[in-house]
């Protein structure tokens, strides 16, 4: 018979709600200290108080004790308390557990709803894409991808989408890694014209996989991007080419480039996607004087 007690979940078995959860004061004035300092860009030890309804002396125990776990930081020359790296790290172990898959679902359904056509959402990887998720169409005629599924950067267009916003060391160091392998007639294995269409794709803020990977079928798609502005996969549409024609991308194309801008926004990512000119575009013809093997 088992007789060890099974690890506490949460709660401790004693605790009987609200009540107790009150009675922790010390802990409840820190973090309203906490979000005080954060909303701030330098305070001083009266103006944390006068916010804050506590006692000076109450606050300054407070923050030194914030100090010493990273959470604040005092400056001596000025005199004012700022917000301290530590809440940094917190806040990126939250980024690190975001449920993307999650947060873009609906986002995804909305897609479909408005596009009549399958929403799709891939993750970059080292040397390939990777489809996470997907919202199908009710059409008979659908794209499908596992879950699982791996796609080369080059000859799809949430890896195409990706590819337009790193810097060319970075594309270059992924194709010559991974590869230009031509899959269809239509796919891009010549290093100068994926050039070319990647400048394309950065200019509107969405790329066309046109039968570069499977013929008959043609797919939209836009990059989605983490806290630093950086491509970290995408959402796309996909199906077949009699009814994704060519006369429709100025349609869903404007469609997925807002769908990947509210999921980025959803998880907290900063969107530099689209519209670019000048200098960004000429940098991106030099990946097409790499060598590769």
């Amino acid at each position: 018979m088992e007789t060890s007690e099974k690890r506490q979940r949460g709660r401790p078995r004693s605790f009987n709600g609200p009540s107790e959860a009150a009675s922790v004061q010390s802990l409840d004035r820190a973090l309203r200290i906490l979000a005080i300092v954060a909303e701030g860009s330098g305070l001083s030890l009266s103006e944390i108080s006068a916010q804050s309804g506590l006692a000076a002396s109450t606050a300054y125990r407070m923050l030194t004790t914030l100090e010493n776990h990273g959470m604040v930081e005092f400056d001596g020359t000025d005199q004012l308390w700022s917000i301290g790296v530590e809440t940094y790290r917190m806040g990126a172990a939250f980024l690190r557990r975001r449920k993307l898959v999650d947060r873009a679902r609906i986002v995804m359904q909305e897609l479909m709803e408005k596009t009549g056509e399958t929403a799709n959402l891939g993750v970059a990887e080292d040397d390939c894409v990777v489809f996470v998720s997907q919202v199908e169409t009710h059409q008979a005629i659908r794209a499908f991808f596992r879950p699982g599924t791996r796609s080369s950067f080059h000859a799809s267009g949430i890896g195409k989408a990706v590819l337009a916003h790193l810097d060319p060391e970075r594309v270059a160091a992924i194709l010559r890694r991974a590869g230009l392998e031509r899959f269809t007639d239509k796919t891009l294995s010549d290093i100068s014209a994926l050039a070319r269409d990647l400048v394309a794709i950065k200019h509107r803020g969405w790329s066309v996989d046109d039968e570069e990977r499977h013929p008959g079928m043609r797919c939209v798609a836009a990059a989605i991007f983490n806290e630093f502005g950086e491509p970290i996969g995408g959402v796309s549409v996909s199906g077949p080419t009699v009814r994704v024609t060519p006369e429709r991308l100025a349609e869903i194309g404007p469609l997925v480039r807002e769908a990947a801008t509210e999921i980025t926004r959803m998880i907290g990512g900063l969107s530099n996607g689209g519209l670019s000119e000048g200098p960004a575009e000429a940098s991106l013809f030099e990946v097409s004087a790499t060598r590769l093997p």
